[in-house]
C-alpha cells in the first residue's frame, strides 16, 4: 500500500525531526540490535522514564519505532519501512541528473 502524496512531506519532516536529537539517535542505535523494553532503555541510557517517554513518543509519531505491550511493560523495535521511506527520499537527490539552472528573473 502506497502512502498518499499529501502525507509524504509530513512523514519525511517528522522522520528527520526525530533524527535530530542525540538521545533519540542513541535509542535507535540500541534498537538496531534488538527489541527492548522501556526499563532496559532507561537503564542503558541512564535517563529517567519520563524523559525517555517524550523521546519515544517523538520516534513513534515519526513512524521510526513501533511498540507492543506485554503485561505492564512496553517494548520498542525499529520500523524499518519508515527508514526505507527516508532513505528513498534522500536517494532521489543523488540521481545522475544535472541541476537545471534557474531561468532569468523578471525585470
Amino acid at each position: 500500500m502506497q502512502t498518499p502524496a499529501v502525507t509524504v512531506p509530513h512523514l519525511i519532516a517528522a522522520g528527520f525531526h526525530a533524527l535530530s536529537d542525540p538521545l533519540r539517535i542513541s535509542v535507535l542505535e540500541l534498537l538496531r540490535q534488538r527489541e527492548l523494553c522501556v526499563c532496559d532503555l532507561c537503564e542503558t541510557l541512564g535517563v529517567s522514564q519520563s524523559k525517555l517517554s517524550f523521546h519515544l513518543k517523538t520516534l513513534k509519531e515519526a513512524g521510526l519505532v513501533n511498540s507492543r505491550q506485554e503485561g505492564r511493560w512496553i517494548y520498542y523495535r525499529l520500523n524499518l519501512l519508515q527508514f526505507s521511506v527516508l532513505e528513498q527520499y534522500l536517494s532521489n537527490f543523488h540521481q545522475d541528473n544535472p541541476a537545471i539552472s534557474a531561468r532569468p528573473c523578471c525585470e
